[in-house]
């Protein structure tokens, strides 16, 4: 089973699980760490995730991963937050952080432009609705390469 598989595999596995705790996937990643590989599951909720929610939801996956015997070889599970200057993938993603600043990255240019930085006002039919300066720009979230948190202080 390839990475991709392992990741994807796992996704299906344990997000039933999440929603049933209030929390959502954010991304996972399987990657080869020195001589070792680490699965990395990411979770987010509104109000921010705790040290206790990454502890009861590793403990919850870890015997579920070993019974479906996912992961061929030994690995480290890893249960985190995204952090503030985390990632942005999909709608909940967007949704959940509506009034704060985001940097993206297009594909291809949009009206000349790669980079847009501004305050999210919207996710609506798959387009991200964002404030630049008081302007509002529509960006389709299939020509989204990077969307990145800026943190504020």
């Amino acid at each position: 089973m390839g990475k991709a598989s392992i990741a994807g595999s796992a996704n299906d596995l344990i997000e039933s699980t999440l929603q049933k705790e209030s929390l959502d996937l954010v991304d996972i990643e399987y990657k080869k760490k020195g001589l070792s590989w680490v699965l990395r599951i990411f979770i987010d909720k509104k109000g921010g995730v705790t040290v206790e929610d990454c502890r009861r939801v590793s403990r919850k996956i870890e015997d579920m991963l070993e019974v479906e015997e996912l992961v061929p070889a030994p690995y480290t599970l890893e249960v985190s937050s995204p952090g503030l200057d985390r990632p942005l993938k999909g709608e909940k993603d967007f949704l959940r952080n509506i009034d704060k600043k985001v940097e993206i990255t297009a594909e291809t240019p949009i009206k000349g432009k790669n980079q847009f930085s501004g305050r999210i006002v919207d996710f609506k039919n798959n387009t991200l609705s964002l404030d630049i300066k008081g302007t509002r720009e529509e960006i389709p979230l299939d020509a989204i390469a990077k969307a990145q948190l800026l943190i504020e202080f």
